[in-house]
């Protein structure tokens, strides 16, 4: 294997297809690497941990094909540190080193055989585009609220559902829940819905997120028996499904709710902010009295002090007290698209609904505190 390529480029095709790599606790040293395999002008990255795998193409100046496995992390940390210009890569298949050259630079690096690379499966079936930047408006909003504990795997993916023809995407990690329809698209799976993986689905936000300039605003979606893929222009994602039945996301949202308040999104979160810098644990709430012309902020602790702030706003219902966590609250206040945000309560003790003022298309289920 022998190509050329510049050096910004091959960085950015690399350090997208590392981001899938295994980390220390792979069960095998070869998914620390990197699979390059080149074929004419193409070379495609590929990455992997068994159960993510990121894939981009890359054209180059293909000198001779072949392919090797690379220490991912290492070769994205010398491409990067070359001066700017070409940069050639050569070696692998029978030999046990890689090359890496650029202007005065060189570099030769231990590779792993190719044989010991898993082949890794993507979906193939009928792909369904979906516009990109709604579904990382989307991610941006219901990601936050999945679990980050293993040990309640359902928990750790987002639920792709088929609602009334659209996507939907849910996430909870059983103290809040993050629901949005992507309205006008085309679902891509039954009512059932499919369970991907959160982890997967940060590195979909991120890619369309990228603003990298290719022109690409559309994100293909394909779906196999186990596995989906994402794609946008050279850039692949695939991941195993989560196998499980998902909560029963619907009987947690309250149909009717006597309370509401309106506020401005940036002066709560501001607010918000500044009252949580006395929270030294996440047993201490914040509680907001909500009243008439508003609500008042207060964080009481123990070893530090005590905190307060009121925020102009419109609310109506009966005046009430009712506790949260302050990171979860401010994670959806901050989801919310638009200026204005309503908190939607019934008593201290169920549910609240945080939403935009202007957009029905998002809700963030919080559960309170319960404080004395």
């Amino acid at each position: 294997m022998k190509f050329r390529s510049e050096r910004d480029s091959l960085v950015d095709a690399i350090s997208t297809a590392g981001r899938a790599v295994g980390g220390r606790g792979s069960s095998s040293v070869v998914l620390s690497g990197l699979l390059l395999r080149c074929d004419g002008n193409r070379l495609v990255a590929i990455g992997t941990d068994l159960d993510l795998t990121i894939k981009v193409e890359l054209e180059v100046i293909g000198l001779e094909d072949g392919a090797a496995v690379v220490p991912a992390r290492l070769l994205v940390d010398i491409v990067r540190s070359l001066e700017p210009g070409a940069v050639t890569v050569e070696g692998g298949d029978d030999s046990e080193k890689v090359e890496i050259a650029a202007a005065r630079s060189r570099f030769g690096l231990r590779s792993y055989p190719v044989v010991e690379f898993p082949s890794v499966s993507v979906a193939d079936g009928v792909g369904v585009g979906l516009p990109g930047p709604m579904l990382a408006e989307g991610l941006r909003q219901v990601v936050r609220a999945a679990s980050s504990d293993d040990a309640r795997p359902l928990l750790t993916g987002v639920l792709m559902a088929n609602e009334q023809g659209a996507v939907r995407l849910v996430a909870t990690d059983s103290y809040r829940l993050a629901m949005r329809d992507l309205e006008g698209t085309k679902g891509v799976t039954d009512a059932g819905g499919m369970l991907v993986p959160a982890r997967a689905l940060v590195e979909l936000q991120r890619l369309t997120s990228s603003g990298d300039g290719d022109g690409v605003d559309e994100i293909t979606v394909s779906t196999g028996d186990h596995e989906i893929t994402f794609s946008r222009g050279p850039v692949r994602i695939s991941t195993r499904l989560l196998d499980g039945t998902y909560p029963d996301y619907r009987q947690l949202i309250p149909e009717h709710y006597p309370n509401r308040l309106h506020v401005g999104k940036e002066s709560l979160v501001a607010a918000l902010r500044r009252v949580r810098l006395l929270v030294r644990d996440n047993t201490t709430p914040v509680r907001l009295s909500m009243r008439p012309g508003g609500v008042d902020l207060t964080v009481v602790s123990q070893e530090v002090g005590d905190a307060s702030e009121s925020v102009d706003g419109d609310f109506t219902g009966e005046d009430m007290v009712i506790a949260f966590n302050p990171s979860y609250l401010i994670d959806g206040v901050e989801a919310v698209a638009g200026d204005e945000v309503v908190i939607e309560t019934g008593d201290p003790s169920r549910p609240a609904t945080v939403r935009g003022a202007e957009r029905d298309d998002f809700q963030y289920l919080l559960m309170p505190v319960r404080v004395s």
